[in-house]
């Protein structure tokens, strides 16, 4: 498996986990009762406090970068163009993402823009890569 698809299942993983912690935040899982919601059908959840609701734009965020940097990374292996140009963006965008959540989660607002700004430098590198 080439390092551009590693990081693709790396990104799945960090996607599905922003996805899982926003709704255990939503839900308050933590405790019994929102364990019991969490497990439910979230059918009465209470009203999201402000990090709840800053968690679920960045599972939300994070969801819809990762069907772009898959789209990409997966045009890429099937053109045969997985080079290091390729590669290192991936990298670039990974770990920008990663520096994205607790960014995010804390609500620092110009640098959360500054990070989403260098996870797309990474995607541009792939682009130019493959075109």
């Amino acid at each position: 498996m080439t390092a551009t698809l590693t990081f693709v299942i790396y990104m799945a993983i960090l996607t599905w986990l922003t996805i899982l912690v926003a709704s255990l935040i939503r839900a308050r899982g933590w405790t019994f009762a929102g364990t019991l919601l969490a497990i439910g059908n979230r059918d009465n959840l209470p009203a999201p406090t402000a990090l709840a609701g800053r968690a679920l734009r960045t599972a939300q965020n994070t969801l819809e970068n990762f069907a772009l940097f898959a789209a990409i990374a997966l045009v890429a292996h099937a053109a045969g163009v997985d080079g290091p140009k390729v590669a290192t963006g991936a990298q670039i965008f990974f770990w920008a993402r990663v520096a994205y959540v607790p960014v995010y989660y804390a609500g620092i607002t110009y640098v959360r823009t500054a990070v989403w700004a260098v996870s797309i430098v990474g995607l541009v590198m792939m682009i130019s890569a493959i075109l």
